[in-house]
């Protein structure tokens, strides 16, 4: 039995029920982020997550999350390193976004406030999901990015855009660490996460074959017995 409770942090423009495959094997604690009209800043989600440790009298957790999910748990641990006991790190990486990258996020930003996120699925889609992926899990994707508050889709972006490096923050934790990435994962490949890996002092690297950028939705067998089965070898 695991010592120490796991919190998963989902990907963007999703949310918690992202985590619903992998939920009978790995019990984990699955909170929304969600700006609520406060700053965009990561840290105020951050913070939301060390409250919910609080409210239910967890000292220390194995934070853990998937894209925008792994940008939330580098902020838990800059705010806080004392309460990580263990990262999974999933189809994420530490650097902060290029000029282009960040504009970009802006641009989605003002357009689903003006537009909604109607337009949202067409055009991420093909690039959180891998070549192969199922007819299920496309429509789940599709489903869940659709059901999005636009206000929350553009806080997000914002967020996510003004964030800082967490290399340094990283290299800095002598904690386990997993970091996972799909084989056919074009945003964050599989060469982003061998670097993210080699920044970490305690860190193991796993490839999930097939998967694009969301490893947990589209091989949650896979993504689920790698983290358990890591937890079970460095005791967190």
């Amino acid at each position: 039995m695991e010592s120490v409770p796991l919190v998963l942090l989902h990907a963007f423009p999703l949310d918690s029920r992202m985590w619903d495959g992998v939920r009978d094997l790995l019990k984990p604690i699955t909170p929304e982020q969600r700006g609520g009209g406060r700053s965009p800043d990561l840290m105020v989600v951050a913070d939301d997550v060390l409250r919910l440790l609080d409210e239910r009298g967890i000292e220390r957790a194995v934070v853990g999350g998937c894209s925008m999910g792994g940008y939330v748990a580098m902020a838990v641990l800059r705010r806080d390193p004392s309460r990580v006991a263990g990262l999974v790190l999933a189809d994420t990486r530490a650097g902060a976004d290029a000029d282009e990258a960040r504009a970009n996020r802006l641009a989605m930003a003002a357009r689903v406030e003006a537009e909604g996120v109607g337009w949202v699925p067409d055009t991420v889609v093909g690039g959180l999901l891998g070549p192969a992926a199922d007819a299920a899990v496309v429509e789940q994707v599709r489903e869940l990015i659709s059901g999005q508050d636009p206000a929350e889709v553009a806080w997000a972006q914002r967020a996510m855009a003004v964030r800082p490096d967490s290399t340094e923050v990283l290299a800095s934790v002598d904690v386990p660490a997993l970091v996972l990435v799909g084989e056919h994962d074009a945003l964050t490949p599989p060469a982003l996460a061998r670097e993210l890996v080699a920044v970490l002092r305690q860190g193991e690297y796993v490839e999930v074959a097939g998967a694009g950028h969301l490893t947990p939705m589209e091989a949650p067998d896979a993504f689920a017995s790698a983290v358990l089965d890591w937890r079970h070898r460095v005791g967190v």
